[in-house]
């Protein structure tokens, strides 16, 4: 008898330890309007694969708790009378963990006569077009792993809202770019609550005449997810003192976007940029196009062909919004040949695949791409007498014809959120690039000495914040396999985009205080620090000057939001 009492006690101590191991978890959260009332009666449907759908009501405030739950996955649907539902799936619940889901529902007038902006998590990058829409095809919510980004935001009246920044230091782009010393601003204003109207600039005053950028758009906020832009660009660029008199660079550019989906199946953008400019005397007039359309194979799983003809906006990939705006980074390029002012013109083709597996996020693709008359960057004290070198006083770089490039490669992008606040991303590339046979060479045998070769790249970018401090940060670094005079994969704007070899940019709020007009931060951004890529070519006076992928530049300043 005591044999089997002890028996007794084992088993029912084992069953005692496995029934702790699974300790039941809950959902719980709020359910609120667009403008935060909070929804009571509203109804909450759980579904899982194995089990039976659950059902709870929200109470006076709006709260919702659905306990005793098993670990696994769930999707939970929100529905109200007067009210569009909404999905939230693949809810993952830990044994015990008690899941916060949040749901602001919106009325069917409201998704008719606005489309609200999207509101984007410091990690989200649009270059992961993963979207949940509902029946009508409009975005719900968008997924960032296990958070939920609600799209669907309205605000009756918003105010104006503004940026002021003021930026010193060296500018790391060739003739055309920013001055040393910088005013950006970016205002913005919504009209009549199905558009927004904004005004952005970049004025320099540093050496020499200043020099802007100054671009008005207007936003129409549609029903169908996507939201049409037209914007107004005017470009003054004083010319350098080697230029002869009315040598000013001035150029006035259209631009206009839009796109449409078919079902949940495809999603097409287009954008176009007609530019009409006027330099040493001679009007050049080019047009822009721009195209991506994206096949969705599975909720996981996008197949995308991208077209492009300008390369990527550098500020764009640092997913920051973009003050100080950098205007002048988005052309045009140029460069000369014998005294002739020649626009950069480029065809890029690409064919990507994105999936994404759980917190991971992978990208394959394949690229084709053209550029007549490129404009390579240089960094050296020059002047214009050969009439093949365009100088920038501001920048102390210059512009250098590379004739043709014809490039072919192949990238791959793996992203991973390796915390709540910090997500590493690794890209590496193998393409094709325009190189010098030797450094050292004379300027006068550039031209033939140029050649196509094939390069590897490898990038690491760390992008995160620092929660305490409101600090965000990225820091990346993109080595090159060899000496080359573009960077591999020019027209990289996949979540991998990094600039050549180590960059820093950092965006640190300041302390508020008493009477102080807006919220103040600091900005720093560091290009190529190492002044790696560097490739000696004897200039026409005889004088060492280098041809780069990237300028070191470092810039830092203060901008106030209002």
């Amino acid at each position: 008898m005591t044999r089997i009492l002890a028996w007794c006690v084992v088993v029912a101590s084992l069953c005692a330890t496995a029934a702790a191991g699974v300790n039941p978890g809950s959902i719980s959260g709020y359910v609120k309007n667009t403008a935060g009332v909070p929804q009571m009666g509203a109804t909450i449907e759980l579904l899982s694969a194995t089990g039976q759908p659950q059902l709870a009501y929200t109470d006076a405030k709006g709260f919702f708790s659905l306990g005793g739950l098993a670990p696994g996955t769930y999707d939970v649907y929100a529905s109200a009378p007067s009210f569009l539902s909404t999905l939230r799936q693949d809810v993952v619940l830990a044994a015990g963990a008690n899941k916060i889901v949040n749901v602001t529902l919106k009325t069917l007038f409201e998704a008719v006569s606005m489309l609200p902006p999207v509101k984007k998590s410091d990690s989200d990058d649009d270059s992961w077009k993963w979207t949940l829409r509902s029946t009508a095809n409009r975005p719900v919510l968008r997924f960032d792993g296990d958070t939920a980004i609600i799209v669907e935001k309205a605000e009756d009246g918003q105010p104006l809202q503004a940026t002021l920044a003021m930026m010193a230091g060296a500018a790391s782009e060739g003739y055309a770019s920013g001055s040393d010393l910088g005013t950006a601003f970016n205002v913005e204003q919504s009209l009549f609550h199905t558009g927004t109207l904004g005004i952005a600039g970049d004025l320099g005053y540093g050496n020499g005449v200043p020099d802007g950028v100054v671009r008005t758009s207007y936003t129409r906020n549609t029903n169908d997810g996507w939201s049409p832009s037209v914007a107004l660009i005017v470009r003054h660029f004083a010319a350098p003192d080697t230029v002869p008199r009315g040598g000013a660079l001035q150029a006035i550019a259209m631009s206009y976007s839009d796109g449409f989906s078919v079902g949940n199946l495809m999603d097409f953008k287009v954008d176009t940029e007609g530019q009409a400019i006027q330099f040493l005397g001679r009007e050049v007039n080019a047009f822009r196009p721009a195209a991506t359309a994206d096949l969705h194979l599975g909720e996981n799983t996008i197949l995308e062909y991208r077209y492009a003809t300008s390369e990527p906006d550098a500020r764009a990939s640092k997913g920051f919004d973009s003050a100080p705006a950098d205007l002048s980074e988005s052309g045009p390029r140029m460069s000369m040949v014998d005294g002739n002012p020649l626009l950069e013109n480029a065809h890029h083709h690409e064919l990507s695949l994105s999936q994404r597996m759980g917190a991971n996020k992978f990208q394959l693709a394949y690229y084709n791409d053209r550029v007549k008359d490129p404009a390579l960057l240089g960094v050296g004290d020059v002047d214009a007498i050969s009439g093949d070198i365009l100088p920038d006083i501001y920048s102390g770089t210059f512009n250098y014809n590379g004739g043709e490039l014809k490039a072919q490669g192949v990238r791959a992008v793996y992203q991973r959120k390796l915390s709540n606040n910090v997500t590493a991303t690794l890209d590496y590339t193998y393409g094709g690039v325009l190189e010098l046979d030797q450094p050292w060479v004379n300027w006068s045998s550039l031209p033939s000495d140029m050649s196509h070769a094939w390069r590897h790249s490898a990038a690491l970018k760390l992008n995160g914040s620092v929660s305490r401090y409101k600090t965000k940060w990225i820091v990346s670094y993109r080595w090159t396999s060899g000496q080359t005079l573009v960077p591999v994969d020019l027209f990289n704007a996949s979540p991998g985009q990094t600039d050549p070899f180590f960059s820093l940019f950092i965006r640190q709020p300041l302390p508020h205080f008493h009477g102080m007009p807006g919220n103040m931060e600091a900005l720093i951004d560091v290009r190529n620090l190492l002044a790696q890529g560097y490739v000696p070519v004897i200039g026409p006076d005889g004088s060492t000057v280098y041809l780069v992928q990237t300028a070191r530049s470092v810039r830092g300043g203060l901008a106030f939001t209002f």
